[in-house]
């Protein structure tokens, strides 16, 4: 698969979920929480990495808008990964049919990814996962947000 067919294919799936797409990356707003999903293009072959970004409104003393930067430059408040079960659908050079590469996106946008932006689109859902373990915050993060 082409890397131009697979970012229309993993964009037309966000779509579906409820990510719109502007700058080149695909977002998803609440009222407390930004989330950004940001293809990264390995340098070594045609391999992606998933760059799932947070953006938490009033940290850092900060209201975040859509732009260009949220995508390409910074980090977020908080950032993560694909899980590793569904890197295999990122990596161009394993041959896998389109319906199946299609099939697989969709399996992580509503088994994972889709979850994941309704149980941090809050403080306090951030904050539970935490406490849980399910979701690693920097101090820096912790603090703001009363975690000690």
């Amino acid at each position: 698969m082409e890397c131009n067919d697979f970012k229309k294919m993993f964009g037309e799936t966000a779509k579906d979920n409820g990510f719109e797409k502007e700058f080149e990356g695909w977002f998803k707003e609440a009222d407390e929480v930004i989330h950004v999903l940001d293809l990264q293009k390995s340098n070594f072959g045609k391999l992606y990495y998933l760059n799932i970004k947070l953006y938490i409104h009033g940290i850092f003393e900060k209201k975040y808008i859509r732009s260009k930067k949220l995508v390409k430059v910074d980090v977020g408040t908080i950032l993560i990964r694909q899980p590793d079960n569904y890197s295999y659908l990122l990596n161009l050079e394993k041959v896998l049919p389109d319906m199946d590469r299609k099939k697989g996106l969709q399996d992580m946008f509503v088994n994972y990814i889709v979850p994941f932006c309704e149980k941090t689109s809050t403080k306090r859902g951030i904050i539970e996962l935490n406490k849980k373990g399910e979701l690693f915050l920097m101090p820096g993060v912790k603090e703001p947000l009363g975690i000690v």
